[in-house]
């Protein structure tokens, strides 16, 4: 019976000083404490760096289906079965390469656009007096939207 009362009271003290802990961290956030919300999706897909890439990527896609088309037409011509494997193994190292490149060059444009996108955030946030930006998606209520400003921005 003691222990049962010894380890309530712990327990008890524990959930006090846990709240009041948790009561003291929220009382730190400075009144003039200014949160912003970015629709990230709706700036991303207004960007016209982002469509440009998405355009170049399909005339890039195009080239490869021609590519294969090309291969498949050569590689059925030959009649000799060896040369036939050698053909196909050709290509294969012909299209695998070009697909590196062209994956390796979205890469790095679409990063270099998220460091664009991140950078005016950044910097509007600053200029307005911002101490947080979140997601919109991730914020159920409150913040101030400033997703048109930053639409606006991007190029």
């Amino acid at each position: 019976m003691k222990t049962n009362v010894k380890i309530l009271s712990i327990a008890l003290m524990a959930f006090t000083i846990g709240l009041t802990a948790g009561n003291y961290a929220i009382s730190d956030v400075p009144s003039n404490f200014k949160v912003a919300v970015v629709d990230v999706q709706k700036v991303v897909s207004s960007s016209s760096q982002v469509k440009a890439l998405k355009s170049e990527q399909a005339k890039k896609g195009q080239e490869l289906a021609k590519f294969i088309q090309t291969a498949k037409t050569a590689i059925d011509k030959e009649k000799d079965a060896a040369k036939k494997k050698a053909l196909e193994e050709k290509y294969n190292k012909e299209f695998q390469s070009k697909r590196n490149v062209i994956a390796k060059d979205y890469e790095t444009k679409l990063l270099a656009i998220d460091k664009n996108i991140t950078s005016i955030i950044d910097a509007k946030a600053k200029a307005n007096g911002y101490n947080l930006v979140l997601a919109k998606g991730v914020v159920l209520s409150g913040g101030t939207d400033i997703t048109n400003e930053i639409s606006s921005q991007i190029k």
